[in-house]
C-alpha cells in the first residue's frame, strides 16, 4: 500500500517502486504520451484519450485517437498499436486460441445435439483468439439464407482477421451436402473480397464432426 505523500511521485517512479496496478488510468496513459508537445500537455492529451476510452473501450479507433490535439501520427500508431498487442496475447484465459478443427469444435458443443439446424460463425483475432461465438441462422439451411451479408457484418462488427463457420446436422450424417460445399464456396469468395479469410467450415453431428 502507498504511504501519504507517495501518490505525488512521477508515473514513472510509481511504476519501478510499486508496479502498474498501483498507477490510475491517467498515470498510465501519461507514460505512454511522454512529455507531450507544443499543442497539447500530456496531461490534456492523456484525459482526452481516457475520456475517449471510456466511450467506446476496446472499438477505439486510429482516426479517433489521430484526431486528439496533441497527438501525430507516430504516437497514436504506437499506442494502436500497444493497443492491438493487449487485445491478442493479453486477453483473459475464457478467450481460447482456435488454433485447429478440434479447438474450434470445442466452442461448438451447444449445437451438437440440437433438432434444427443452427448456423455458427466463431469470429477471432490476428492471434487465432475467439472474439464471439454467434448463432447467426436456425433451421433448414440453404444458399439463400445462408448470406455472405450477415455472416460478414458480425465479422466486421468485431473487427475479426478471420472466421470459422459452422452448422450441425440433426440426421447425424455428417458428410457435407452438395449445397454445403457450394455454401463453403461463396463464403470463402466473400472472405476473400473483404479480407476476413474463412478459416474453415465445420459441419457436427451430437457424435462427429467434418471439416470441410
Amino acid at each position: 500500500m502507498l504511504r501519504s505523500g507517495e501518490w505525488k511521485m512521477m508515473p514513472r517512479e510509481k511504476l519501478a517502486k510499486y508496479g502498474a496496478s498501483n498507477l490510475s488510468d491517467l498515470e498510465l496513459l501519461r507514460l505512454l504520451i511522454g512529455s507531450g508537445n507544443k499543442q497539447a500537455s500530456a496531461q490534456s492529451i492523456s484525459k482526452q484519450i481516457l475520456k475517449l476510452l471510456r466511450d467506446k473501450g476496446s472499438s477505439v479507433t486510429y482516426s479517433e485517437l489521430v484526431n486528439i490535439k496533441g497527438m501525430g501520427i507516430a504516437k497514436t500508431s504506437e499506442i494502436v498499436a500497444l493497443f492491438e498487442l493487449g487485445k491478442r496475447y493479453l486477453m483473459p484465459a475464457e478467450n481460447p486460441v482456435i488454433s485447429d478443427t478440434d479447438a474450434a469444435v470445442e466452442q461448438l458443443k451447444d449445437i451438437r445435439g440440437k433438432k434444427q439446424e443452427h448456423f455458427v460463425v466463431l469470429t477471432l483475432d490476428g492471434a487465432n483468439r475467439l472474439i464471439s461465438n454467434t448463432v447467426i441462422f436456425q433451421g433448414t439451411l440453404n444458399q439463400s439464407l445462408v448470406h455472405p451479408r450477415e455472416i460478414f457484418a458480425k465479422a466486421i462488427e468485431d473487427r475479426a482477421a478471420s472466421i470459422v463457420v459452422a452448422h450441425n446436422h440433426p440426421s447425424g450424417n455428417v458428410e457435407p451436402s452438395d449445397e454445403d460445399v457450394q455454401i463453403t464456396e461463396k463464403l470463402r469468395e466473400a472472405g476473400q473480397l473483404l479480407g476476413v479469410p474463412v478459416n474453415e467450415h465445420i459441419i457436427v453431428t451430437k457424435y462427429s464432426h467434418w471439416s470441410i
